[in-house]
Formats: C-alpha cells, structure tokens, sequence
C-alpha cells in the first residue's frame, strides 16, 4: 500500500476516532495517531489471527480506526484528558 494511500486512511481513522473519543489533542495529532493506529491495528489483527490492513477498503478503515482509538485512550490517560 503506498503512502499516500497510507496517509488517507490514517487521516479517515483519526478523525473517525477522535470525534468517537472527544480528544482533545487536535486534529493534526490525530490523523498522525491514525497512521501509527494503522500500523499497530494491522499488527494487532494479524496477531490475533486476522488479515492486517489489506487495502484501502473498509475493514482497513475499521481496523486502523481500532488501533487509532487505542493509541488515542492510551494518550488521554497519560495526559490527563478524560473527556
């Protein structure tokens, strides 16, 4: 998958996250949080026996949307946040 591709579904799983948490780290963060969640979301997956992201499809967008808002609680709570 290209990175552009990447960045697209990164940017689509952060803001889908960050309005699902009312984060209140900005939304440049996290669209980056959404690319890592992406990432840690495809791993996630696979370890647990499912494909990773697979395209630029919804299960992907579902899958980096799971590790976006992962990574998107773990942030809140070392913060502060608890919105």
């Amino acid at each position: 998958m290209g990175i552009v591709l990447w960045l697209i579904l990164g940017l689509i799983a952060g803001a889908l996250a960050s309005g699902f948490t009312h984060s209140s780290v900005g939304l440049f963060m996290d669209i980056i949080l959404g690319i890592i969640g992406a990432l840690i979301g495809g791993f996630l997956m696979n370890f647990l026996g499912f494909p990773g992201v697979t395209g630029f499809n919804l299960y992907s967008i579902l899958v980096a949307f799971i590790g976006a808002l992962i990574l998107i609680i773990i942030g809140n709570s070392i913060s502060g946040n608890k919105k």
